[in-house]
């Protein structure tokens, strides 16, 4: 799991989570929002498990989102490991990395978008 920012037209500020299966390359899941807290990944994660087996470790950055009581708690619920990277280390989480650079390359520097729903709209796509 990673994040990318960006900004709508009107300037505010938006993320985008992104989690990638590392096995596969396979992009498992994206949410678009102005703000990503513990909760909303938490929340995201498990709507993600409807569709697919959640894995046994998820590696991801050392974000207050990732740190945070609720990814701890949703964590020891799911009996999946978080697995942090180090700080500075972004190389450890390189695949995702790469991904949301094509993903900032393709999409993100493509369009001007002027509401968080048509980011979503287009991101979903």
């Amino acid at each position: 799991m990673d994040s990318v920012s960006d900004q709508l037209s009107n300037g505010r500020r938006f993320r985008v989570l992104s989690i990638v299966d590392d096995y596969s390359r396979e992009m498992v899941g994206q949410l678009t929002s102005v703000s990503i807290t513990g909760y909303s990944v938490a929340r995201f994660l498990d709507e993600l498990k409807e569709f697919r087996e959640l894995p046994k470790t998820i590696v991801c950055g050392d974000g207050t989102e990732y740190t945070s009581k609720a990814m701890f708690f949703w964590s020891r619920e799911s009996g999946v490991k978080l697995s942090f990277i180090q700080p500075g280390k972004p190389t450890q989480n390189a695949l995702v990395g790469s991904l949301n650079g094509k993903f900032r390359n393709e999409c993100l520097n493509q369009y001007w978008f002027k509401s968080l729903d048509e980011a979503r709209l287009e991101i979903d796509k």
